[in-house]
């Protein structure tokens, strides 16, 4: 008799278990739908908005960097696919726009070589465009669908992002090799590097947000 119990009671265990891994999902489907999420109101949401930006970075290139520059606005996502993606792409346009700001500033430094003035060149008109660029996906992440599907509207928010991703490289690649080694090449590559990740990363969450609503 008693073996007849624990069946039925791991039986229940089971069901429990399927049930909370069904909620989980259901819970990320629905949040794909939502638009707009309001701000956590108490430890228990917070923690567990932040277990998903937490969970969500771990599929990105960038883990430790993506939670840290989405962390803060853990209350504000919420369990939103769709908010993290947004947010995301929104962090890397900030960052896009202060480096973009930095090396004008810094292609108009007295005393550049000019290998370095054509390579600085080249970069400011590469960070303008990945500024554009970034932009256009995030007003088409937000625009609502009308007239296009949420398929094509993935699309062209993956292009965008793909296309300021593929500038901030290009613009560190023009400093490539020993003639540009130097001072201007270090901080460069260090402003790039960080943009570069964040735009990585913002298409990974694009990429997850995307395959969770097709």
């Amino acid at each position: 008799m008693h073996i007849f119990e624990r069946e039925r009671e791991r039986e229940r265990e089971r069901e429990r278990n399927m049930f909370g891994r069904a909620l989980l999902i259901l819970v990320a489907v629905i949040g794909c739908c939502i638009s707009s999420s309001s701000a956590a109101v108490s430890g228990v949401a917070l923690k567990t908005s932040t277990d998903f930006v937490k969970a969500s970075c771990s599929r990105t290139t960038y883990p430790q960097l993506c939670y840290s520059s989405l962390v803060s606005h853990a209350s504000a996502i919420q369990t939103s696919p769709k908010l993290l993606a947004s947010t995301a792409l929104s962090v890397a346009l900030t960052k896009a726009r202060s480096t973009s700001a930095v090396m004008v500033k810094l292609s108009k430094a007295q005393g550049l070589k000019p290998r370095e003035v054509g390579a600085m060149k080249d970069c400011v008109e590469e960070l303008g465009d990945a500024v554009y660029e970034l932009r256009r996906s995030i007003a088409e992440m937000d625009a609502p669908l009308r007239s296009k599907t949420f398929e094509l509207m993935i699309s062209d928010v993956q292009t965008w992002v793909t296309a300021a991703l593929t500038d901030e490289t290009t613009c560190s690649d023009g400093f490539a090799g020993r003639m540009m080694n130097g001072k201007l090449k270090t901080i460069v590559r260090k402003h790039i590097k960080t943009v570069a990740h964040l735009t990585s990363n913002a298409l990974a969450l694009v990429n997850l947000y995307a395959s969770l609503c097709v």
